[in-house]
C-alpha cells in the first residue's frame, strides 16, 4: 500500500499548469486514500471522520432504496403489460429490466454534476468538493423511469450552477441541489414528471419499443438458463391497468379510490408507481436506521418533521368531508407518496436545514405541516415535500439567527 501511495503521489500532475487534470487527480487520491489529517466541526463533520467518507454513509443507506427502486420498475412494467403480475413471478425480468432504465439516469447525473464541479473546482484552484456525491445519487431516485435524459442534463447543470456554485459550492449552498433539480424539470417539463403516465416505464405507445440491444444481451443469458425472456416486445398495455399513484387516486375520489386500486400491504412495502426510489417504506427506514446509527442525520429533523405532518393529517380528518383527500385516515397518509424518503434523505440534508438543535425542530415541524397542506389542499400537485423542503431551505437561516439571538440576550441579562 505504501508503494501504491508513492507511485501515486509522483505522477501528480502540476497544479499551475494543468489545473483540470489535478483537480480530477486529487479527487481520485482523496477518494482511495484517506487525508492526513481531519477536521472536527463546520457544516458536515461531527467527528474526526474526512467528508468523502461522511458523504458514503448517506449513499450507504440509499442502497436498498436503490435495489428495490430496479425491481418495482420492473414489476410495473409488466403489470401494465399483464405478464407476471405475482410479485416474484419473472423477478430477474423485472430486475435487469429495471436497472437497464436506471443505469443511464444514474451515469447522467453523476458524470453531468461532477463535471460541472470539476470544471469550477479548477477554475477557482482548490479540491473537488464531496458534497455532491450525494446528490449525485439522490436524483435518480427522485425520477420518473422514462425521464428524457437530455431533460435531466439540463435540469442538473442548472441545479449544480445556479443552486450550488453560484453561492461558494459544497457548504454554501442554500436550496437542496437534487430537489431543485427536480423542482426545474416540474416547472420546465411538467408532463415528464407529473401526471399518471410517467411513473410506469412504457406506459404509453407501444410497450416492445422500449426493448433494445440490452435486453436482447441478456435474453442470451437467459435463454440458456432456461429462464423466461424478454422477446421482442410489442404488446400493448392492458385495458385495466391506469398508472395512477395513490395520492392521483386520492386527490380525486379520496381514501377509497387508492384502496380499489391499491392494498394497503402494496403500499407499505411499495408495489406501486412513483419516483424511482420513494415507494418502499421499509427500506428507506431501514436507512433511516443506519444513518442516525452513524449520526450522519438529525433524529429532531425526521421527529418533528413526523409529528407536523401527522398533526396537520389529523386536524384534516376532523374538518374534511367524507370520501376527500383531506378525509384520509391521518396514518395512511404515510403509505403514500414520497413522505418517508423526503423526511430521510431530503430534509435532514445538513447544509440547507436549521442547524441549531432547536431550529431542527421548527425547521422540520414546519416541513411536515406545510408539506401535508400542499399534498391534500393543492389539487395541481398531489405531493407537498419537495415544495415544503425548498420552501424551509429559504426560511433555515432565518430560524437559527432568531435562536441564536435569543440565546444571546439570555445570556447577557445572566451576565448582568
Amino acid at each position: 500500500m505504501k508503494k501504491l501511495l508513492k507511485f501515486i503521489q509522483k505522477i501528480e500532475p502540476d497544479k499551475e499548469k494543468s489545473k483540470l487534470l489535478h483537480t480530477i487527480y486529487d479527487g481520485l487520491y482523496t477518494l482511495v486514500f484517506s487525508p492526513n489529517t481531519t477536521t472536527k466541526g463546520g457544516v458536515h463533520i461531527r467527528d474526526g471522520a474526512d467528508l468523502k467518507r461522511t458523504m458514503f454513509f448517506v449513499v450507504i443507506a440509499m442502497q436498498l432504496a436503490y435495489l428495490f427502486g430496479a425491481f418495482n420498475i420492473g414489476h410495473q412494467h409488466f403489470l401494465a403489460l399483464g405478464q407476471y403480475t405475482e410479485v416474484l413471478d419473472g423477478w430477474h425480468l423485472k430486475l435487469i429490466h429495471g436497472f437497464i432504465k436506471l443505469l443511464p439516469i444514474f451515469i447522467i447525473s453523476n458524470v453531468i454534476g461532477l463535471g460541472v464541479e470539476f470544471v469550477y473546482a479548477a477554475r477557482r484552484g482548490h479540491p473537488i468538493q464531496e458534497g455532491y456525491l450525494v446528490s449525485g445519487a439522490l436524483i435518480p431516485l427522485i425520477m420518473p423511469p422514462d425521464i428524457p435524459l437530455w431533460m435531466l442534463t439540463v435540469a442538473i447543470i442548472f441545479a449544480v450552477i445556479i443552486g450550488k456554485e453560484a453561492f461558494g459550492g459544497t457548504g454554501m449552498n442554500v436550496f437542496n441541489v437534487a430537489l431543485l433539480t427536480r423542482v426545474f424539470l416540474f416547472f420546465a417539463y411538467p408532463t415528464y414528471i407529473s401526471g399518471d403516465s410517467v411513473w410506469v416505464s412504457g406506459l404509453e405507445g407501444n410497450v416492445g419499443e422500449v426493448y433494445g440491444w440490452a435486453h436482447s444481451l441478456f435474453d442470451g443469458l437467459f435463454g440458456a438458463l432456461g429462464w423466461e425472456q424478454f422477446g421482442a416486445g410489442g404488446r400493448q398495455v392492458v385495458d385495466s391497468f391506469t398508472g395512477a399513484t395513490p395520492l392521483g387516486l386520492a386527490t380525486h375520489g379520496g381514501w377509497s379510490a387508492v384502496t380499489e386500486v391499491y392494498s394497503t400491504s402494496d403500499m407499505w412495502w411499495g408495489f406501486i408507481p412513483g419516483s424511482i426510489g420513494e415507494t418502499s417504506k421499509p427500506f428507506i427506514l431501514i436507512g433511516a436506521l443506519f444513518l442516525l446509527v452513524t449520526k450522519i442525520a438529525s433524529w429532531r429533523i425526521m421527529l418533528s418533521m413526523l409529528i407536523g405532518a401527522a398533526l396537520t393529517a389529523l386536524m384534516m380528518n376532523g374538518i374534511g368531508e367524507p370520501g376527500s383527500f383531506a378525509a384520509v385516515p391521518w396514518y395512511y397518509q404515510f403509505y403514500m407518496g414520497s413522505f418517508f424518503f423526503a423526511m430521510v434523505f431530503m430534509a435532514t440534508d445538513p447544509v440547507t436545514a436549521a442547524s441549531t438543535p432547536k431550529g431542527k425542530w421548527i425547521y422540520g415541524f414546519l416541513i411536515g405541516m406545510i408539506g401535508m397542506m400542499i399534498r391534500v389542499f393543492n389539487p395541481a400537485y398531489p405531493e407537498g415535500w419537495m415544495l415544503a423542503i425548498l420552501f424551509m431551505n429559504v426560511f433555515a437561516p432565518l430560524i437559527d439567527y432568531f435562536i441564536l439571538d435569543s440565546h444571546i440576550k439570555k445570556r447577557l441579562k445572566r451576565a448582568k
